[in-house]
């Protein structure tokens, strides 16, 4: 496993320039416990036990690394692209710790359905731009903003920090 460890400096730095965060956690049962650190020790057995939780056929896990109330940064494995998407109201940092990939963001989304209060779908991007993407890569998706992520390796491991109610 290779988490790269420019990443992780700039996931801290980011960390520590405000961003509330909380609970280190490893396993979705675990109660949230206040901190603000998680090493990269921490990051990279996250990342193991969600691999390892992984079903052969699924191609997305997200799951908390630190949290405060709404403010969250997780982890998201991706094996698979999913949809398009566009939160409506939240931005979100993401870092590439792992992997390879690609990132279409802005344009237009096509068919849109609301999933949740959060969370609109869609079945294509027009006009997006399209950038690769590497361990080490940090990227922010505006509110209202679409974006989809492609899989170009066997996975992408990103750091997503949301910021709710950035619009």
């Amino acid at each position: 496993m290779k988490i790269d460890a420019s990443a992780i400096g700039i996931t801290a730095a980011i960390l520590l320039a405000g961003v509330p965060v909380a609970s280190a956690q490893t396993t979705s049962a675990a109660p949230a416990q206040p901190t603000e650190f998680a090493s990269a020790d921490d990051v990279k057995a996250q990342v193991r036990a969600m691999l390892a939780e992984m079903k052969p056929d699924q191609g997305f896990m997200w799951r908390p690394l630190l949290r405060d109330g709404a403010n969250v940064a997780a982890v998201e494995i991706w094996k698979k692209p999913g949809l398009p998407a566009v939160h409506p109201a939240d931005a979100e940092y993401a870092i590439v710790l792992e992997g390879s990939g690609t990132l279409v963001s802005g344009g237009t989304l096509r068919d849109p359905k609301a999933r949740r209060a959060d969370l609109v779908e869609g079945s294509r991007i027009e006009g997006g731009k399209t950038r690769q993407l590497r361990a080490g890569d940090v990227l922010l998706i505006g509110a209202g903003v679409p974006h989809w992520f492609g899989i170009t390796g066997e996975r992408l491991v990103l750091l997503g920090i949301k910021l709710p109610g950035a619009k």
